[in-house]
């Protein structure tokens, strides 16, 4: 069954993504970001989460329930062990041996990475601080807005703006059916606990890409490597490797930062 819609939506139209019913927009407002972030503020209510995707996807969406059981602390210290005996020896070699023999004279040598400074996992990163990078008292609605607004002014395609029914935002990109290669239980917790430690809030997911605005990330380098290292765990392409970037300066980048995109090739 469809349900009712807020008032001041453009027009659009109902579709179905397995068992649930979305609505999607025909063409987005020109106050977009400020809409969004007025949904997200009713979502907490309604249920119905606003989210940007494609229209007409052929995804296959997925329960969240599937994350339920998912305990992350324990699957991200079993993860992390497998991840540094499999990396551990490239850690290990000095910097620009392993690449410089062997690259193209045309390509640059990727840098050296002497990734996590962990030898077990740390544990989950502690929350973020009540003051996010956008000054005191910002909202996940506040940083929501941010980020669509930034979003759209910088991407080169125009994704669609919908209403989708879930518990909570992290919840939306199974339900709608992305996924691209993602574990999609994992990437669900960690999007939920996300949410919890740091305000965050997943913005869209089309493409590869999953947008998320941060309203409380983390403002110290220990707690940024810890948060680093989840993003690692997430298995998304972009994190750490494509483009290469040695751990350390991708920990560095999280300090304040209240957009974090995830894609998966």
């Amino acid at each position: 069954m469809v349900f009712s819609l807020p008032a001041g939506l453009p027009p659009g139209r109902f579709e179905r993504r397995g068992p649930a019913e979305i609505w999607v927009c025909d063409e987005l407002p020109d106050d977009i970001d400020e809409l969004f972030a007025e949904l997200l503020r009713q979502a907490a209510v309604t249920g119905r989460y606003p989210h940007l995707c494609w229209p007409d996807p052929h995804d296959r969406p997925e329960d969240p329930a599937a994350a339920d059981a998912i305990r992350l602390d324990e699957v991200l210290a079993a993860d992390f062990a497998a991840y540094r005996q499999k990396r551990l020896p490239w850690w290990s070699v000095p910097a620009g041996v392993e690449t410089s023999d062997d690259a193209p004279e045309d390509v640059e040598p990727w840098p050296h990475d002497p990734g996590p400074p962990f030898e077990t996992w740390p544990g989950l990163a502690p929350a973020g601080p009540g003051s996010g990078d956008g000054g005191p008292g910002t909202t996940p609605e506040e940083a929501a807005r941010r980020t669509v607004s930034d979003l759209l002014s910088t991407e080169p395609f125009t994704p669609s703006l919908a209403l989708v029914p879930a518990r909570r935002a992290a919840d939306v990109p199974a339900v709608i059916g992305w996924n691209h290669g993602a574990p999609i239980p994992l990437l669900t917790a960690l999007l939920r606990s996300w949410e919890d430690r740091f305000g965050a809030r997943v913005v869209g997911a089309y493409g590869g890409d999953v947008h998320v605005s941060v309203a409380r990330p983390p403002l110290d380098r220990a707690s940024a490597d810890r948060l680093a290292l989840e993003h690692v765990l997430s298995t998304a392409d972009n994190i750490v490797d494509d483009p290469p970037t040695p751990f350390p300066e991708y920990a560095d980048a999280l300090i304040g930062r209240t957009e974090w995109r995830f894609w998966w090739d």
